[in-house]
């Protein structure tokens, strides 16, 4: 059975927009903003999700609460033409790559990487290091955030306890 996506709308990227800026507002007050009952905010919430175009829900924490206090962007050079299928597979073997991406450029990929300290980065940074096909590295250590309020300034997950 092939399911057709529903147009998205005014009203829809409206319901979007107050998702985005606080997704814990009830469906109540986001309908009474933009003159729609509760239950008709939800039934396009619901459609949303169904289709995609809402992919989830996430509080945004600060990352030294949550143990991460060093920041960096990786830019990553690769031997010949590693596939984004082969380096996803290397990044989610790391659970301090926040994102990661393929970029146009000289790098291959991008990765932001979150660390305890720096001690710490350097030992992930020496992990990916190890993957056969990686070349080489550059990283930009993050010293401040322009855009405190961004999604890319906060954590989604805690910091990995201290090897012993």
């Amino acid at each position: 059975m092939t399911t057709k996506s529903a147009p998205f709308d005014e009203l829809d990227r409206k319901i979007v927009t107050a998702l985005m800026a606080n997704a814990r507002t009830s469906f109540a007050v986001i309908g009474a903003a933009i003159g729609l009952s509760a239950t008709a905010v939800k039934r396009r919430v619901d459609r949303m999700r169904e289709t995609g175009v809402v992919t989830g829900f996430t509080a945004t924490v600060k990352p030294a609460a949550l143990g991460w206090r060093t920041e960096a962007y990786v830019e990553v050079y690769c031997e010949g033409a590693a596939p984004p299928r082969r380096l996803a597979e290397v990044v989610r073997n790391h659970p301090e790559i926040a994102a990661a991406m393929t970029v146009t450029g000289g790098a291959d990929a991008l990765l932001h990487v979150r660390a305890r300290d720096v001690d710490h980065f350097e030992k992930v940074l020496e992990r990916i290091r190890t993957e056969p096909f990686i070349r080489k590295t550059i990283s930009y250590m993050v010293l401040s955030h322009l855009l405190p309020e961004s999604p890319e300034a906060g954590a989604n997950q805690p910091a990995p306890a201290p090897e012993e």
